[in-house]
């Protein structure tokens, strides 16, 4: 492989990387909503996992008719709803542990990543487990690409942008959305008050627990949607942990992107394009070690926090819990 040739990939690997890119930029999206409202999510891995299972389960079990349901020719879509449904129930779950009763919002976040962890492996045994020898219905498949017409034939930036599956669709939408919610809205200005300086927003009669509450459980929903591109975009079944660790790296993208949605999205793009040239190297017989390109993520995040790259500063009342 020569250098020119490599240079003649990097459209396609850019094609792939915004594709690989999908869950940790919306993973970083979920950080953002709840980070800038003043709570730490570290369950993100926890609530990907577990969206991921349950659309999963309801897309083999009623888009195949499985049980009989009039949803049938809707299976794949009413999968995704639960998934995404089952994110903002963990989200919930967060907010209400660590705004309602105070728990220490690292512990809890472990406690969803280890919930997840365990309740996933024992549904996936006892109902995806075995295939159809063992009773299970056959996976529906996945979303189809939709490709844009004329769009689409732009050179370089129309395979890449344009010729993609909805939930690829709906992260770039978000990506604009978020940062015009988080930064162009009286929403987003409340929302960022209630995680710079809570008794500040408090006293400007903005209700600081509310805030939180919703903007927590958005965060999951965005994990769930996170959490369904595994299996109901990307491959169509379901594996234990296959998240692997993608919520982890989710928010290293959103500290090196220093807590913006454009930064979490740039930061995604790269750790992307890392793994889509791993992906490349291994197929060309490249004697780099796939596990340098894995460790690209967690070292330039650690530069980031270091100071080396920038500065990485967080809202100013992050993790910290508030008493009216």
């Amino acid at each position: 492989m020569t250098v020119i040739e490599f240079i003649l990939e990097v459209p396609r690997l850019l094609a792939v990387a915004v594709v690989v890119a999908t869950p940790l930029a919306l993973g970083a999206y979920s950080g953002l909503f709840c980070e800038r409202a003043g709570v730490v999510n570290i369950g993100i891995e926890g609530m990907m996992l577990s969206s991921a299972l349950t659309g999963q389960l309801v897309a083999q079990y009623v888009a195949t008719g499985w049980i009989g349901t009039p949803l049938e020719p809707y299976g794949l879509p009413f999968a995704a709803l639960v998934g995404i449904l089952t994110g903002a129930a963990l989200g919930a779950l967060h907010a209400v542990l660590t705004i309602r009763f105070k728990v220490d919002q690292i512990i809890s976040g472990t406690a969803i990543n280890i919930l997840a962890v365990g309740g996933t492996g024992a549904l996936y045994t006892l109902y995806l487990a075995g295939g159809t020898a063992a009773g299970v219905p056959i996976s529906p498949g996945v979303f189809e690409a939709i490709r844009i017409p004329f769009l689409a034939d732009i050179p370089i930036l129309g395979p890449i942008f344009f010729d993609n599956k909805p939930i690829t669709y709906a992260m770039l939408i978000i990506t604009v959305l978020a940062h015009f919610v988080i930064f162009h809205t009286p929403w987003g200005l409340r929302t960022r008050a209630v995680g710079e300086k809570p008794e500040a927003a408090d006293s400007l009669g903005i209700n600081v627990y509310t805030m939180r509450y919703i903007n927590v459980i958005i965060g999951g929903a965005l994990a769930g949607l996170a959490g369904i591109w595994f299996t109901l975009e990307d491959i169509g079944t379901f594996n234990v942990l296959m998240t692997g660790g993608r919520g982890f790296i989710s928010l290293a993208a959103l500290i090196f992107g220093k807590w913006t949605a454009f930064g979490g999205f740039g930061a995604s793009l790269i750790f992307g394009f890392a793994q889509a040239v791993q992906i490349y190297l291994q197929n060309q017989g490249s004697p780099i070690p796939p596990q340098f390109l894995n460790m690209v993520p967690y070292v330039l995040t650690m530069l980031v926090l270091a100071g080396l790259i920038g500065r990485a500063v967080p809202p100013a009342a992050d993790g910290v819990p508030y008493e009216k």
